[in-house]
C-alpha cells in the first residue's frame, strides 16, 4: 500500500501522548463539569440571539463537551479535508517512496506536536470546516476551562458561561448566515490549492510549510512570508480575505461575550481583566512557542476585531453592523477592520 503524505494515525498518536494532562479531578466532579457546561451552553443561546440579533436554525446538535484528544482528531479530519488538493499533488508527483515515508512521518510528527500544544490552551471551537456529510459541532474543551478559570481565581460558572457565549456566537455566525459556512470553506480551500510548488521542495519543506497553512487556517499570520512565498498574486488576495474574515469573527465573539452584562455573567469585567492579563504575560516558554506559531497575531486578531465591530456599531446601531453577513461582498477588508469609517461609508454610503 502506498504511503500517504501526512501519516494522519502517527499526527494523532503524538499529538495525544504529547497533549498537557490534567487538571485533576474525582470522576463526579468531572461528570457535574460536563453537565455545567452543557447547560450553559444551552443558556447561552438567547442571551446572544438578543445581543447579535441573529437568529441561528434550533436544529443544531447541542454543543459537545470534548477532552483534548478528541479536539486533536477533530482538527486532524479538518487539515485532511482542506490539504487534500495539495497532498494530492505531491502523490500523483511519484516521488521516491523512501522520501516520501520520510516525509510523511516527519510532517505527521510536528504536526502531533504543534497541535498537542494547542490543545491544552483551546478553550472551545466550532468546526467550520468538515468534510461533506459531517455536521459541524460547538466543542468545549472541558479540561481547558477548568483549567483556566483555576489559573486567573475566576468563577467557575461565570468563567464557563463567559466561554459559551463566545463559541455560541460562532455557531450562530456559521449557522444564521446562510453563506457564510460555504464560503469560508471555498476561500480556505482556494488558499490551500495555491500552493504549486514541486513534489520534492514541498516534502522538504513539509514541516515549515504546514506549520504555515495550520496557523493561517486557525487565523494566525505570523506564517504569512512562507505562505505568501508560494502563492500567486491572485492568491494573496484570497489570503487576505480569509484573515480579514477571521479578524471579524473573532472580534465580534469577543465583543458579544463582554457585553451581555453581569446578569448573565456578573463577574464579566474582573474575568475580562485578569483573562486579559494573562494573554499579556505568558511564561517564557509559552512565549518562546507563541511567537513560532504566530500567537501574537491571533492576540491582535481578537483586540483589532472586536474594535472595528465596536467602532461600527457605534456609528450605526447593531442591526446597521449586521450588514456584514448580507452577502460576502459586505464583508470588511484588512483596511476597513483598521478603519471603520470606511466600511460605514462603502456599506451605508
Amino acid at each position: 500500500m502506498a504511503t500517504d503524505v501526512i501519516d494522519w494515525n502517527l499526527a494523532l498518536s503524538t499529538g495525544s501522548r504529547l497533549a498537557p494532562r490534567g487538571p485533576e479531578m474525582e470522576l463526579d466532579q468531572a461528570r457535574a463539569t460536563v453537565r455545567q457546561l452543557r447547560s450553559l451552553a444551552d443558556d447561552a443561546v438567547a442571551p446572544v440571539r438578543e445581543c447579535t440579533g441573529l437568529v441561528a436554525p434550533t436544529s443544531a446538535p447541542p454543543a459537545a463537551v470534548i477532552d483534548r484528544k478528541v479536539w486533536i482528531e477533530s482538527n486532524i479530519d479538518a487539515f485532511r479535508f482542506v490539504l487534500h488538493p495539495v497532498l494530492d499533488r505531491v502523490r500523483s508527483s511519484d516521488p521516491s517512496p523512501a522520501v516520501t515515508e520520510v516525509g510523511s512521518r516527519v510532517t505527521a510528527l510536528q504536526m502531533g506536536a504543534v497541535l498537542a500544544w494547542l490543545s491544552g490552551r483551546v478553550l472551545g471551537q466550532y468546526e467550520a470546516l468538515v468534510p461533506p456529510g459531517q455536521s459541524p459541532r460547538l466543542m468545549l474543551i472541558a479540561p481547558n476551562i477548568v483549567n483556566v478559570a483555576q489559573i486567573i481565581g475566576a468563577d467557575e460558572r461565570d468563567f464557563a458561561m463567559w466561554v459559551c457565549l463566545h463559541e455560541e456566537t460562532h455557531r450562530v455566525q456559521f449557522t444564521a448566515v446562510p453563506w457564510l459556512s460555504d464560503y469560508f470553506s471555498a476561500e480556505t480551500r482556494t488558499l490551500v490549492a495555491a500552493v504549486d510548488v514541486p513534489a520534492s521542495e514541498l516534502l522538504s519543506k513539509s514541516g515549515q510549510l504546514l506549520g504555515a497553512l495550520m496557523q493561517v487556517l486557525r487565523g494566525k499570520d505570523g506564517a504569512q512570508a512562507l505562505l505568501l512565498s508560494v502563492l500567486t498574486p491572485t492568491q494573496r488576495e484570497v489570503f487576505d480575505r480569509i484573515s480579514a474574515l477571521m479578524t471579524l469573527l473573532e472580534g465580534h465573539a469577543d465583543v458579544v461575550m463582554d457585553e451581555v452584562g453581569p446578569d448573565v455573567v456578573p463577574s464579566v469585567a474582573s474575568i475580562r481583566a485578569s483573562f486579559n492579563s494573562r494573554r499579556a504575560q505568558p511564561g517564557t516558554t509559552d512565549s518562546i512557542i507563541r511567537k513560532v506559531l504566530g500567537m501574537d497575531a491571533k492576540m491582535r486578531q481578537y483586540s483589532e476585531g472586536a474594535a472595528f465591530v465596536r467602532a461600527v456599531v457605534d456609528q450605526v446601531g447593531m442591526a446597521g453592523f449586521n450588514e456584514v453577513w448580507a452577502n460576502s461582498t459586505n464583508l470588511p477588508t484588512l483596511p476597513e477592520i483598521a478603519e471603520p469609517s470606511l466600511w460605514v461609508k462603502r456599506v451605508h454610503g
